[in-house]
């Protein structure tokens, strides 16, 4: 992407609240796609600044701390998670973060991320680096894996139970590696969406009782207009045959719990019909697009819930990042590039031409499978 240009900028000064990170490896993911593009906004129309750092993932090294800074020292290996707020708000002290109006993505709702040398950041930003893993698999994963936390385990009564069945779109990317795995920790059954046949048997390990490929059915894109007979009968048979393929794994007439949504505009129709009654789809991105159409008498008829979510407050991230450091989560992580690669990484996702799992950037680090400075 030709929007990403290599450009040197003075090292950040942090304030009281802050820690300054000399940044080793950071995450590749749509972040940098939407700020590369422009869209649906523009980044700098944001930020009000007239230059845009990317990255909302790293590992590195603590090099300063601010004056109110207790928790962390120089010389700490961390990794940072990407949510910043105002910690003056209301909803921050005793409420719930992640619906502060305050609240911002960090690399993409502000103008300086983890595509640098240096970073600050605020202080409840900054996790335990996982020691057994390198710096480029610490840096990858924790936009993904704290969003994917929050939507399974974020919104009660809907929290993912031990038994239930959970459909997982874009399976085998970097959310859903994340979701599938979550989901076999506490006892729920993951089914895969894939594009990609080959994909299936690594979906396997990671915990799926099944894969389905969506290229097999064609009920995808805008919900078709009722009135138009011949034209919603034949969406609608595909949807059936979609659904019956899931019973497959849930058994006849038993549909999922809840459906995992990122895709948006192009999937958001079937998901709402395939979650059984009284189930939840819950929603983080649009990566088709974000004109949702649905057929509303599938919600309020069989009282289902289709929950926004966006990626988790501190708590939820430290405890997903807790899962990491017990090995119980795989950072997933399917490629590194050279930092002179950054455009070709995010090149590579809007074109959807990644591997699966989580991508990272070497930045401080000199070479692959470094876990420490020591």
């Amino acid at each position: 992407m030709q929007s990403f240009q290599e450009e040197e900028f003075d090292v950040p000064e942090v304030g009281p609240s802050e820690v300054l990170i000399f940044v080793m490896a950071a995450g590749v993911n749509y972040n940098g796609v939407w700020a590369g593009l422009g869209k649906p906004i523009s980044v700098l129309d944001v930020t009000k600044k007239d230059y845009h750092i990317a990255g909302s993932d790293a590992s590195g090294i603590v090099w300063k701390v601010g004056s109110d800074v207790k928790k962390w020292k120089v010389g700490d290996e961390i990794i940072i998670h990407g949510m910043q707020w105002d910690h003056e708000d209301a909803e921050v002290n005793g409420g719930e973060p992640m619906i502060s109006k305050t609240q911002k993505v960090y690399g993409y709702e502000t103008a300086d991320g983890s595509f640098a040398q240096f970073t600050a950041v605020q202080a409840h930003q900054v996790l335990r680096k996982p020691p057994q893993l390198s710096w480029e698999e610490s840096g990858c994963y924790m936009l993904t894996l704290a969003t994917a936390y929050r939507m399974l385990f974020g919104h009660a009564p809907h929290e993912l139970k031990p038994g239930e069945y959970i459909l997982i779109w874009g399976a085998s990317g970097g959310l859903g590696s994340m979701a599938t795995q979550l989901a076999k920790t506490v006892g729920a059954k993951p089914i895969g969406i894939i594009s990609d046949s080959s994909k299936s048997d690594y979906l396997k390990k990671l915990g799926a009782i099944g894969v389905l490929n969506r290229k097999d059915f064609d009920c995808w894109g805008e919900h078709p207009d009722i009135d138009d007979a011949e034209t919603y009968g034949n969406y609608m048979k595909e949807v059936r045959k979609f659904g019956k393929a899931i019973w497959e794994f849930t058994g006849k007439g038993n549909n999922v719990d809840m459906v995992f949504e990122h895709p948006g505009e192009s999937t958001v129709p079937v998901s709402c019909f395939v979650v059984k009654p009284g189930g939840m789809v819950v929603i983080c991105a649009g990566t088709t697009g974000y004109n949702l159409s649905l057929d509303a008498r599938y919600l309020w008829m069989q009282s289902k819930r289709l929950q926004g979510s966006h990626f988790g407050n501190s708590k939820q991230a430290n405890s997903a990042n807790e899962l990491v450091i017990d090995g119980v989560i795989d950072p997933c992580m399917s490629e590194v590039f050279e930092w002179k690669n950054i455009p070709d990484a995010h090149e590579k996702m809007l074109n959807n031409e990644h591997k699966g799992g989580n991508m990272a950037v070497l930045v401080g680090t000199p070479k692959m499978g470094l876990k420490s400075l020591n």
